[in-house]
């Protein structure tokens, strides 16, 4: 029998304020009452709620946009909750079918531990590391064997299973639906069990694998999780979810140069979302710089604030200032004061060859693409020429606006 909240604690102030912080930039908090009474009881007793984010690690890096949710919980963690950041090293190996229309091929062991080796350090950057509980599903997964898995299957119906948006339109086309794809909101679900999770996080795209999380808490004795969807952050296009298939991201692994630059690039409109997600500004602070714009201050000047916060959290405030300093330097024509030297022997040595042997351009036929579009400088003057071939020397080499280098040709 699950249990039942305990509506006796009472709803203070700083109850409130947490649940104002909870509710910043979400799309749903389900059920927001069990939430608030989750927090009344934490107030009232000193014992900190368990708030669980799963990742699966299907690529080696994360992106500006996987960071809305760990923004979230880096805000829980600050008013003193336990954050578990879950590696799903286990269900990787299942595939996550979530808004797909395939089946996604599961990677192999070797690849998720690859992966897995930087997802965390990555993460460090957005939580506090010493708050953090960091867990694999593989832990209880793998000792579930064949016969807790038929258990676990047991507590779940196929009707159910057939709501979820993408098997639903699957199989009302006619595509294939393997079984073990039932398998992954089963064992996302389990993993709520497993860690006793108070607040469960995800993206929209999630909103399904969560809630089988609260059905099976429910079905174990367990006081069923809230769960806390975030939007999915628009890239740097402003229209699709930033994706690195769609090139329109941030890594945060990236250097500092690039990230602000990248930041700068956005629009306008879109950049008071990502105040809204990515910056740790309150509200109220994002309130009144947005009143200085629409009262006549210049939109640039809120963009360099949010691009100088996001380069500094993933680097430091002084590589932040000195991404600030390049990228006017570069606007006004400018050479960084650091960028790659590179000493090549075969000259004379036409434009298309050396930018491919200088690493700006990955083909000629690319360089005298870039020449073409007058995006090509030898010592600050524009290549027209895609015949130009170089004598021995030292020369300046940019592409773009961002890709600098210094060649010496022999």
């Amino acid at each position: 029998m699950n249990k039942a909240l305990d509506k006796s604690f009472p709803v203070t102030d700083r109850v409130q304020e947490s649940l104002a912080v909870t509710l910043r930039g979400c799309e749903e908090l389900i059920p927001e009452g069990d939430w608030v009474r989750k927090l009344a009881r934490s107030e009232a007793t000193g014992v900190p709620l368990r708030i669980k984010l799963g990742l699966d690690p299907t690529a080696p890096d994360i992106h500006v946009g996987h960071t809305v949710v760990l923004n979230k919980m880096r805000q829980l963690q600050d008013l003193g909750h336990t954050v578990i950041f879950l590696i799903g090293d286990f269900t990787t190996l299942i595939g996550d079918p979530s808004g797909r229309n395939s089946t996604r091929p599961p990677l192999t062991r070797e690849e998720i531990e690859i992966n897995a080796q930087t997802y965390y350090r990555q993460a460090s950057m957005v939580l506090d590391p010493a708050r953090t509980e960091i867990r694999y599903n593989s832990e209880w997964g793998d000792a579930l064997g064949s016969r807790g898995m038929i258990q676990l299957a047991a507590r779940y119906t196929v009707a159910r299973m057939m709501e979820r948006n993408d098997f639903h339109d699957r199989f009302k086309s006619g595509a294939p639906i393997s079984v073990h794809e039932f398998l992954y909101p089963l064992m996302q679900g389990y993993d709520s069990v497993a860690l006793k999770s108070d607040l469960e996080l995800g993206g929209t795209d999630q909103k399904f694998n969560l809630l089988v999380g609260r059905h099976l808490q429910a079905e174990y004795g367990q006081e069923p999780q809230c769960i806390l969807t975030m939007p999915l952050l628009e890239g740097l296009d402003g229209i699709e979810k930033m994706s690195k298939s769609k090139n329109n991201y941030i890594g945060i692994s990236e250097d500092a140069n690039t990230m602000f630059a990248k930041c700068l690039s956005i629009s306008d409109v879109l950049m008071w979302r990502w105040y809204t997600l990515l910056s740790f500004k309150s509200e109220a602070a994002i309130a009144a710089l947005k009143a200085e714009v629409d009262g006549g201050r210049n939109p640039k000047d809120a963009k360099v604030a949010l691009a100088k916060e996001i380069t500094a959290r993933f680097h430091s405030a002084a590589a932040a200032d000195a991404a600030e300093q390049d990228f006017i330097n570069r606007s006004k024509g400018g050479v960084p004061d650091e960028i790659p030297e590179v000493t090549l022997s075969g000259a004379p040595m036409g434009i298309g060859a050396l930018l491919k042997a200088a690493g700006l351009a990955p083909s000629t036929s690319e360089a005298s693409r870039l020449i073409d579009g007058g995006g090509v400088r030898v010592d600050s003057s524009v290549v027209s020429d895609k015949g130009l071939k170089l004598a021995a020397g030292a020369y300046v080499l940019q592409v773009g606006k961002r890709k600098f280098a210094r060649v010496t040709l022999n």
